[in-house]
């Protein structure tokens, strides 16, 4: 497969990258739940580590399906990889350091200002075109949060030594960082193929979070070790599908879809972490999901109109 040919984002496929990306949150979901579940005591930096490097067996198998493996590591944008990289692993850094220090709602919750920032930033950075039905859609799903967060957090700032405190505080730190990761990716795609942008950030991430042995990593104990792979895996294939999914569709289109992980983390609270659904976390989320199933429905006849539209009539400035 040459690499020319897999690149760019020739024809603009929204309702595909809407799917890549829903597919991705649940994935992803599955990495947050093992992250947790190996506990607190395990370093970020080391938790990074797991992540990254499992991640690897995933994006080498899909590179040998492709028979593309030493065509994925050519790149025109060597610096993009280095600064994604950076910018992953210090997102991923304070998002694991959070996720094994605050409750799992709480943290879900905070992580949705993450996409809302990345719309902002898409239309600033990329001059992305972001409508008033899309935007609409942005403010429901923020609605929709407050309904789900405003009764339950009780995460105080007034003590700054506390463990959730601290989580609290690297949880926004994250997401402000991940937004920018967001955005970063949708500018690689037009250069970058899928498989060279994932085993790039796979590769660069492994090699800054190794670094971090000599701040102190622990010993995991075998059931540990067994959930810190699983997110490496997890972390690999959602990556794959995440970064497909900025390939067909504008950052501001799929980027509130992650909005979809609220019903995964209801499930798995329950089941996991024995956590009460109240009814005002039914209610939210029904209204984050309604704001992402309109944003389906909406691209979709977009699509059609645009294509109809290019036959008759020239391109707005």
């Amino acid at each position: 497969m040459k690499k020319h040919q897999a690149v760019g984002r020739s024809v603009a496929r929204p309702t595909l990258g809407i799917a890549f990306k829903v597919v991705s949150v649940l994935v992803f979901v599955g990495m947050q739940t093992s992250i947790k579940l190996a506990g607190e005591d395990i370093p970020a930096g080391e938790i990074v580590f797991f992540r990254s490097f499992f991640a690897l067996i995933p994006v080498f198998a899909y590179l040998v399906w492709l028979g593309d493996l030493k065509g994925a590591l050519k790149t025109d944008d060597f610096i993009g990889h280095l600064f994604r990289g950076l910018i992953g692993v210090t997102s991923m850094g304070l998002g694991f350091f959070a996720l094994t220090r605050l409750p799992y709602p709480e943290f879900i919750a905070i992580s949705y200002a993450s996409p809302l920032l990345s719309v902002i930033l898409a239309a600033l950075l990329l001059k992305e075109i972001v409508r008033l039905y899309r935007w609409s859609a942005v403010v429901v799903g923020l609605l929709g949060i407050l309904v789900v967060t405003v009764p339950d957090l009780s995460i105080g700032l007034g003590d700054l030594g506390t463990a959730e405190s601290a989580g609290l505080l690297a949880a926004l730190a994250g997401a402000a960082v991940s937004a920018v990761a967001m955005v970063q990716v949708r500018k690689l795609v037009h250069t970058e193929t899928t498989a060279t942008i994932v085993a790039y950030f796979s590769l660069t991430s492994t090699g800054i979070a190794l670094l971090t042995i000599a701040f102190g990593w622990v010993m995991p104990s075998p059931q540990q070790c067994l959930f810190l792979v699983l997110s490496g895996l997890c972390g690999g294939v959602g990556q794959l599908l995440l970064t497909s999914a900025y390939r067909y569709a504008d950052t501001s289109t799929v980027a509130p879809l992650e909005y979809t992980s609220l019903i995964f983390a209801i499930g798995i609270g329950f089941f996991l972490f024995d956590e009460t659904v109240q009814i005002t976390t039914l209610l939210g989320g029904a209204i984050v999901i309604g704001a992402g199933v309109f944003i389906i429905f909406r691209e979709g006849r977009l699509g059609i109109s645009r294509s109809k539209a290019k036959q008759v009539t020239p391109p707005q400035s």
